[in-house]
């Protein structure tokens, strides 16, 4: 997608600050994840997360002649403003509404059985953020709803206003890592009770009056994890990314390579597990003598480590700080 949305992000900030949308659309970590997918005229890929279209806009450039780039997104508005952007370019890119877990099933509609590439950038687009009425940003005020695909799932509010104490500490404590979960979800079942929290900034006042002062984290609005953990159980993020994973790794063709950029603690972890097993040629306990898991690799992992941004881009962009970039290769005889 087009910008950081990790917990250290910018964009996120504390109010008052700088619109970082204003600056334009930046994809982070765009020239590491072109030299680990080594996109090449003629090549098929798919970008799981189109968003405002960065990532698609540089693999464009590099697939002519004969390329192919299937985009997805589940945002309707992403969808409509990518296919308006390149529609001179309809030969060559593929814009489709969807999960980017259906991805196979999306490009089988295509006549597309494996690919050379697959990328997902797990950041919130710009488009999101800056449209009020989406409800993704506390910076401004707005219905909170935070659905990435309006004709599906349940708003926000709704688990605001109908969540227990309980479940709603849970969820904020898991999705969000949030240490004042509990004073949190106490102040939210407080608040309802005496009036309906459907907007973006009741929700932020409630959290701003919740936390104390002197524990507001320095770098991001102390809101942020609240806002984000919302966002995750509306649209179902986490289980999403676990079977876009596999998916990728399937529809990949032997040398096809995966690069998957994410922006906070939760997803990294699972990026980095999938792609660990996928790596792995037994799974079985370290103190069993002989395999009977028959698990074999598919994966091979180009880095140890997640690539971060570079100081260049740290100094053009700063919300690249939390981006991490993982990148595997699909092994050979492995579908």
């Amino acid at each position: 997608m087009s910008i950081v949305a990790g917990m250290d992000d910018d964009s996120i900030a504390t109010p008052g600050a700088p619109a970082p949308e204003a600056t334009g659309h930046r994809p982070v970590l765009l020239h590491p994840l072109i030299e680990s997918l080594q996109p090449r005229p003629g090549l098929t890929y798919i970008d799981g997360t189109l968003g405002a279209g960065g990532y698609v806009a540089a693999f464009l450039e590099r697939l002519r002649p004969g390329g192919r780039i299937l985009a997805i997104d589940r945002d309707p508005a992403a969808v409509a403003s990518a296919r308006r952007r390149f529609r001179a370019d309809a030969g060559t890119v593929i814009v489709e509404h969807g999960d980017f877990a259906d991805m196979a099933s999306i490009a089988a509609a295509h006549n597309v059985t494996a690919v050379d590439g697959v990328v997902l950038d797990l950041g919130i687009s710009s488009l999101q953020l800056d449209d009020p009425a989406r409800g993704f940003s506390f910076r401004f005020d707005g219905p909170l709803d935070m659905r990435m695909d309006g004709n599906s799932d349940v708003p926000a509010s709704d688990l605001v206003q109908q969540w227990s104490q309980a479940d709603l500490t849970a969820l904020i404590r898991t999705y969000g890592e949030e240490r004042f979960a509990p004073s949190i979800a106490a102040a939210i079942v407080r608040r309802r009770s005496e009036e309906p929290i459907t907007t973006t900034a009741q929700l932020r006042e409630i959290v701003e009056r919740t936390i104390p002062r002197r524990f507001w984290p320095k770098r991001i609005h102390p809101a942020t994890r609240t806002f984000q953990a919302l966002r995750i159980e509306v649209n179902h993020e986490l289980a999403s990314l676990t079977l876009g994973l596999q998916a990728a790794i399937r529809i990949l063709r032997p040398g096809g390579r995966l690069g998957v950029v994410s922006f906070h603690s939760l997803e990294d972890t699972i990026v980095k597990n999938a792609l660990h097993v996928s790596a792995q040629n037994c799974l079985c306990p370290p103190q069993q003598t002989h395999c009977t898991c028959a698990h074999r690799a598919s994966l091979l992992l180009l880095s140890r480590k997640a690539i971060k941004a570079d100081a260049a881009e740290l100094a053009s962009n700063p919300r690249a700080r939390s981006a991490r970039l993982r990148v595997a290769e699909k092994l050979d005889d492995v579908r």
